[in-house]
């Protein structure tokens, strides 16, 4: 069975030696850290049996919330893990009473546009060669209507 719990720095540092490797093209261990230790950011992490199997944020800003990240380990795919932490910062963002929240993904993560879309966000707008120099982000938006 999965948990969603509030993200604590025990979970970072189970997780920061593995970060790379297990959780794709993500943020150094350090960047992490210091989210986590930003008060306008919050994060959850996913656990199976007392495990991080994944872990997502989000960042508050004065007029919207940003997701910053929503990571599965590769070995943990296709279990539903992502479906529930975005349902989970989905939910913090309207607690916030912000109009929206809003992220950036690859335009090339087909499967993430597909997980957005069906949550309901629309594309809004590109960031040409965002990642790496090369590929495109698309930035996606889901309002709320307090």
């Amino acid at each position: 069975m999965i948990e969603i719990k509030n993200m604590k720095i025990e979970d970072y540092e189970e997780i920061k030696d593995i970060l790379q490797d297990q959780f794709d093209e993500f943020w150094t261990p350090g960047i992490l850290k210091s989210e986590l230790e930003n008060k306008n950011s919050k994060y959850v992490v996913a656990k199976e049996n007392g495990e991080v199997v994944g872990f997502a944020g989000i960042l508050i800003t004065p007029d919207s919330v940003e997701i910053t990240n929503i990571v599965t380990k590769k070995s943990n795919r296709k279990k539903g893990i992502g479906n529930l932490l975005l349902d989970t910062i989905i939910k913090m963002a309207k607690e916030t009473k912000r109009s929206n929240i809003s992220l950036e993904v690859n335009e090339k993560n087909d499967i993430a546009i597909k997980l957005y879309k069906k949550f309901g966000f629309e594309q809004v707008g590109i960031r040409k060669n965002y990642y790496n120099g090369i590929n495109n982000a698309i930035i996606m938006t889901k309002n709320f209507y307090l």
